[in-house]
């Protein structure tokens, strides 16, 4: 039960802090090519989570409640990728194919380089 609470009060924060980055991000540099807010989400979130992820592994320390709040909430309630999906779908169903291509292309290279930086940041 005290993973789930974990894992509600990370999730909470990180939605909260994904709203804020995604909109101020989107209202800034607001374009109809890609959605600046969300990559900025995705790409800080999978570079976070690399890191966490490279940190923790093979290691006692945190717990799995501490683990739960990170990277389950924290991290898995920042970095959603439905809006990725949604926005993607929008740029299609508008009539930018190239764009929607576009953006998959930019979101998936950057966000898997990022996590891959994360990891070697961490040393892992």
């Amino acid at each position: 039960m005290i993973a789930v609470l974990m894992v509600g009060a990370g999730g909470f924060v990180g939605a909260v802090a994904r709203y804020g980055v995604g909109r101020g991000l989107g209202q800034a540099l607001e374009t109809q090519w890609i959605p600046y807010g969300t990559l900025a989400v995705n790409v800080a979130g999978c570079l976070l989570i690399g890191l966490v992820a490279g940190l923790m592994e093979g290691r006692e320390w945190p717990g799995p409640e501490m683990r739960a709040l990170v990277v389950i909430g924290l991290l898995g309630g920042f970095t959603t990728f439905s809006a990725f999906g949604y926005e993607t779908v929008a740029l299609a169903r508008g009539g930018s194919m190239g764009a929607a291509a576009a953006n998959v292309a930019v979101q998936l290279a950057a966000c898997l380089g990022a996590v891959y930086l994360g990891h070697r940041i961490a040393g892992s």
